[in-house]
């Protein structure tokens, strides 16, 4: 270490800290913007390097691009961190490698899409940092993590000992994986306590440590207006997530105009006369999603004090055919891999509950009736469940298409509803719809779209009920035809061209 000539002093705030000497080996830290995340990243990866000889650090961002900006270039990326190093010789800077004088290296890493995953495959890694950890897929981070052990890893000081391998995760709410990090790291955990896991969950000890605007002094030195700027997002639940870090908040949720408070209710018992269809989402190594509905044939006050408007649908039950851990935890968007005549049976039981006959129709995701050498999923399906689940092809329109009405628009619309009242609701037994929904995303390349790779299971199946029972809002009166203009005068026609622009009480 005589070489050492140039001393690097880095400070932490206090919670990156905890996050910096935690003894738990994945730990996840975030939530709010600015809590110092990449930035607690760049320290850790350093120091540990420089103390552990030998160690194999990979850092991921998703995009490239984003790698770059975040953690190479800028007053704290690494060049700059690294800089005397460089010069003395310590640390070489070779593409997307940070080779440092004791055979220890930081590999910088972007995996944008799950494919992109099995560049990885042969990887040795002895720390794994994720930094925007919720912008990946669980297919992504559970291969990863498959990635971390301890092969080759050297010989630990003993202040290291027991802490490595490790994973070391950053995040605000939001993006494709805001529903798997939050089932893993922060539903049904306290903050900041440890707890083992399972075999299936990876057997790390697993940590939530929260990060709020607060918690980072540097942030209301350098940059005194960054709250403000969070405060001017424009959207309530954005501004909410970011600057709280509130997990129950999804950031750049496609559907943001779901309300718990409004759109789950608790369960009644529905009049036998009014109409019930269920409506399926096939799937196997990914999970299928079943779902039965009533449609309110009138309006229809709830024992909780609201009405239910004629027309509206109510999701009443619903089977979902996602894995769970020993534990009972959801891996999300992983499927049961049941067999079709299975499946059937299963609907069948399911559907014994509901008065004889009133189930009237079903609609299935359209590729299930497709005929591949063999019976279709569909046919595979009826003949299971002894000739009592038989499904139509559902509307698979996802966007309006040359002026047809699109599935995502018809399902917003009925969440929307009409004077504050949806015209879609579930009951609080539908959990996977409750947990998946209000999470899915934009595509990022097509606004109007939701980001397939997020678990939309559910939410098509919802499409499809919804395309089998197309909700128009009423024409309001000021936007009816106006009357026949054969049979008025000049000044009637003036009075109805004021009424329809400026309301019935003419010009103001």
């Amino acid at each position: 270490m005589s070489q050492l000539t140039a001393e690097l002093n880095f400070r932490l705030h206090a919670k990156q800290g905890v996050a910096f000497r935690t003894e738990a080996t994945e730990v996840l830290y975030g939530g709010a913007a600015g809590g110092g995340k990449s930035h607690l990243m760049r320290v850790a990866a350093i120091v540990w390097c420089s103390k552990i000889p030998g160690l194999q650090v990979y850092l991921f961002r998703r995009i490239k691009d984003d790698l770059v900006k975040n953690h190479i270039e800028g007053p704290k990326g690494f060049r700059a961190l690294l800089g005397s190093w460089v010069l003395a010789g310590l640390v070489q800077m070779v593409e997307d490698e940070i080779r440092f004088w004791n055979g220890s290296k930081i590999y910088l890493c972007h995996c944008k899409d799950e494919k992109d995953r099995m560049k990885y495959l042969g990887a040795e890694i002895h720390v794994l940092l994720i930094d925007e950890l919720t912008t990946f897929t669980e297919t992504i981070y559970r291969f990863l993590r498959g990635r971390v052990r301890a092969v080759g890893l050297p010989e630990l000081p003993p202040e290291y000992q027991g802490r490595f391998p490790r994973i070391l995760c950053g995040s605000n709410p939001g993006g494709v994986g805001h529903q798997f990090v939050k089932s893993a790291f922060i539903d049904n955990a306290t903050p900041l306590a440890i707890r083992a896991t399972s075999d299936g969950e990876g057997g790390m000890s697993r940590q939530y440590i929260p990060a709020r605007l607060n918690d980072n002094p540097a942030m209301a030195k350098d940059d005194p207006q960054y709250r403000a700027r969070l405060r001017g997002l424009g959207s309530e639940a954005l501004v909410r997530a970011m600057e709280e870090g509130d997990w129950d908040v999804v950031a750049g949720a496609y559907f943001d105009c779901w309300r718990a408070d409004l759109h789950i209710i608790h369960p009644f018992q529905m009049p036998e006369h009014w109409l019930r269809f269920r409506s399926g989402d096939w799937g196997s190594a990914r999970p299928f999603s079943f779902g039965w509905w009533a449609v309110a044939s009138e309006d229809f006050i709830h024992q909780d004090g609201f009405v239910v408007p004629r027309g509206a649908m109510i999701r009443y039950r619903e089977w979902y055919g996602v894995r769970k851990t020993d534990e009972g935890q959801v891996v999300a968007n992983t499927g049961l891999k049941m067999v079709a005549e299975t499946v059937g049976l299963g609907l069948a039981r399911l559907e014994a509950a509901d008065p004889p006959g009133s189930v009237r129709y079903g609609v299935l995701d359209p590729s299930a009736f497709a005929e591949d050498g063999g019976p279709s999923i569909a046919e595979r399906i009826y003949r299971g469940s002894d000739k009592k689940i038989l499904f139509r092809p559902a509307d698979n329109r996802r966007v309006p298409q040359r002026g047809a009405m699109g599935g995502w628009d018809q399902m917003r619309s009925r969440l929307i509803g009409l004077d504050g009242k949806p015209m879609i609701y579930c009951f609080t037994v539908c959990h996977d719809s409750i947990r998946t929904i209000p999470s899915l995303q934009h595509d990022e390349l097509r606004p109007e779209d939701l980001d397939t790779n997020g678990e939309d299971h559910a939410g098509d199946e919802w499409r499809y009920a919804c395309m089998s029972r197309p909700w128009t809002r009423p024409t309001p009166e000021d936007d009816k035809p106006l009357e026949d203009w054969r049979n008025q005068t000049m000044d009637d026609m003036w009075k109805d061209h004021d009424k329809r622009r400026h309301g019935a009480g003419g010009m103001i």
